[in-house]
């Protein structure tokens, strides 16, 4: 009975994320629809959008904590990279970082989701990763933003896995081809519990704080593909000591 009860009022908790974002976006379209006209605009749509992130994370109930920050350089360019269990990692992307301006590399699908994917598909990088062609499309998409000051967001991971066992899942090549490319620095953030708190799956989830760790940047000027993997797999490292601390701590608490 108590899990029914659960599974109601987290679904229940789920439509209204889904109409109070929707709201959000109507209420700040007109200036969304402006700031997207032009791609010289577009720092301007993030500010937009930074605000819409922080409406809806905030009136759905949620709230983060930043363990651990390291300042960021204004309007450097950077390759971000994140862990990925929920769609509350792409707000949280827009909370925490201010003043980079960043476009998303992610997943096409998310273009089919009402009013939200009018606005992402014509402000993000979208990727099919059935399409080999697709992925050499995001490649020279980034590398456009790039050479415009802008930075540039990955989920490594390159989706979220139906295997709710995996913490932190493989990375892929994208994120560290392009940092390497372009000579930019690595930034690594970790996010914990929204896997719990918010996962693609119905009928799971509730309102909480969301531990925040911000690394240093990793340079990366010097470095060549060969040394890709390495850099791969020490980011990897990074974020999995936190994420997997978190996860033991929320087993603890919630049995």
């Amino acid at each position: 009975m108590m899990k029914v009860i659960r599974v109601f009022f987290s679904s229940l908790w789920r439509l209204w994320f889904y109409l109070w974002m929707v709201i959000v976006i109507l209420i700040l379209s007109p200036v969304l629809l402006f700031t997207i006209q032009s791609e010289k605009t577009y720092p301007a749509f993030f500010k937009v959008a930074r605000i819409w992130a922080i409406l809806t994370f905030y009136g759905i109930g949620m709230r983060y904590h930043i363990e651990e920050e390291h300042p960021l350089e204004k309007g450097r360019s950077y390759m971000f990279i994140a862990n990925h269990t929920s769609m509350l990692d792409v707000m949280m992307m827009l909370i925490l970082v201010k003043d980079n301006p960043f476009v998303f590399v992610g997943k096409a699908e998310l273009a089919k989701i009402p009013v939200f994917g009018y606005f992402y598909k014509r402000t993000c990088i979208l990727v099919d990763r059935k399409d080999a062609a697709s992925k050499k499309r995001v490649f020279d998409s980034a590398q456009e933003r790039l050479s415009r000051g802008l930075s540039i967001c990955i989920f490594p991971e390159g989706g979220v896995t139906d295997d709710r066992s995996i913490i932190l899942d493989t990375f892929k090549d994208g994120a560290y081809r392009l940092a390497i490319d372009h000579q930019i620095p690595i930034v690594p953030l970790a996010f914990g519990r929204l896997r719990h708190y918010f996962p693609f799956v119905w009928g799971i989830g509730h309102p909480g704080v969301v531990p925040v760790r911000i690394y240093e940047p990793i340079e990366t000027t010097g470095l060549t593909m060969a040394d890709r993997k390495e850099l791969k797999d020490s980011t990897f490292d990074l974020l999995y000591e936190p994420v997997l601390a978190w996860e033991e701590e929320y087993k603890k608490g919630n049995p």
